[in-house]
């Protein structure tokens, strides 16, 4: 959809189709003598909640959305490029197409990206769920495998315990089942292992809530494994500090860096030691240049909820400047964890208060319906929240 702009229009370009950008573009779209450029990478919008689900039989539409669906109707233009440069000094981004795109005001909403850490044979053997491709790359590997012999005996290790990896840990046992069934495969041995290098589960949570997440996946039949710090992995096995475990099936979870955009125009940002940028109170990088979500060194950042969090206040500061506003500094806000660990149970932390059970998981669907709500009209965002049930595998036999 193309921009309805003015020669004066106030042109804001925001880069990257996630949480942030989409919701800065939304908030920011058809406003007076506002011109809007998203600028994605891809071509649809990753609901990362919900990637470990469309990898374990969830339906493609719960995780990934075209962005022309998402802005159909609005007056953003939108660009499907890679942006590699910043000319801050001339108020413009470059375009891997070559393409120049001038601004008025930049909103880098870029994002993390997956980070291996140089270990030795990850990058070429591992599944990735950090993408709709990869989850449905992994959900392909896991039928081909089971088909491919009638009495399998099949390790699977995840590696990682922050939220993803125990997501992906907790729904994988009854995805087995389920494929086991559809191809009508006598019952197999299978183990699923949950990595961490850190002494425990989700190391950025309470101990007490990491604790009862952790005997909720031992009771549902996932051998966890703290303390283990993966060295290398080949086709067979997964090498670990003192031990091997022969498995074809590693999926990394475990580590994400900031954008390399940052880091490949250094001489605009200021970096902090994990990478991500500094920003000010009014998530400012440089003058015109505003860093939101993942990319922003702030207190809670690398949440969805932060990255719209992000998105709403830069908006409305932008629109505050234009109208000649008093500008409010930037406060942080504690986002609330919700981790579903199997069927019809998740674990809440919202501030002290924790839940878990039944209505634990009754709050994340509601997060996801809110979620859904924040990208979408609240019509199209009930239709695809409405979809949690409906299973989707492309696989011949199953089908």
């Amino acid at each position: 959809m193309s921009a309805q702009s003015t020669p004066t229009a106030h042109k804001i370009v925001i880069v990257g189709g996630g949480f942030g950008g989409v919701r800065a573009a939304l908030r920011l779209a058809g406003q007076p003598d506002v011109a809007v450029t998203l600028i994605s990478a891809n071509p649809g919008f990753s609901y990362y909640p919900q990637l470990y689900h469309a990898a374990t039989g969830g339906v493609r539409s719960e995780a990934s959305i075209p962005l022309a669906d998402l802005f159909a109707g609005q007056p953003v233009e939108l660009v499907q490029d890679t942006i590699t440069v910043l000319d801050a000094e001339n108020q413009l981004v470059v375009g891997a197409s070559g393409t120049n795109y001038h601004y008025d005001e930049l909103i880098l909403a870029l994002g993390s990206v997956t980070n291996y850490f140089g270990i030795e044979g990850l990058k070429e053997f591992s599944y990735n769920i950090k993408s709709i491709e990869g989850a449905e790359r992994f959900k392909r590997h896991l039928h081909d495998q089971l088909a491919k012999d009638s009495h399998p005996e099949l390790h699977y290790v995840v590696v990682g315990g922050g939220p993803t990896g125990v997501e992906l840990a907790a729904a994988l046992g009854d995805y087995l089942e389920q494929i086991i069934k559809q191809h009508h495969i006598n019952a197999p041995k299978y183990q699923i292992d949950l990595v961490e290098a850190a002494p425990r589960l989700l190391p950025h949570s309470p101990e007490g809530y990491a604790a009862r997440v952790q005997r909720r996946l031992e009771q549902s039949g996932v051998h966890v494994m703290t303390g283990a710090t993966v060295e290398a992995e080949t086709p067979a096995e997964l090498r670990l500090k003192g031990k091997s475990i022969a498995t074809k099936t590693v999926i990394w979870t475990a580590g994400v860096s900031n954008n390399p955009f940052f880091r490949n125009n250094v001489d605009h940002f200021t970096l902090a030691k994990n990478g991500r940028v500094e920003v000010n109170e009014y998530l400012e990088a440089a003058p015109h240049i505003r860093v939101i979500g993942d990319g922003a060194n702030t207190q809670y950042t690398g949440m969805a909820q932060t990255a719209i969090y992000d998105a709403n206040y830069v908006a409305a500061d932008i629109l505050r400047q234009l109208r000649g506003g008093a500008r409010l500094k930037y406060k942080p806000k504690a986002p609330v964890s919700v981790i579903p660990v199997g069927k019809r149970w998740a674990a809440v932390q919202w501030g002290r208060l924790e839940l878990y059970g039944f209505i634990g998981w009754i709050l994340r669907r509601l997060a996801d319906l809110i979620a859904y709500s924040d990208i979408e009209s609240w019509p199209k965002a009930v239709r695809v929240w409405l979809q949690d049930a409906r299973r989707e595998d492309d696989c011949a036999v199953c089908n």
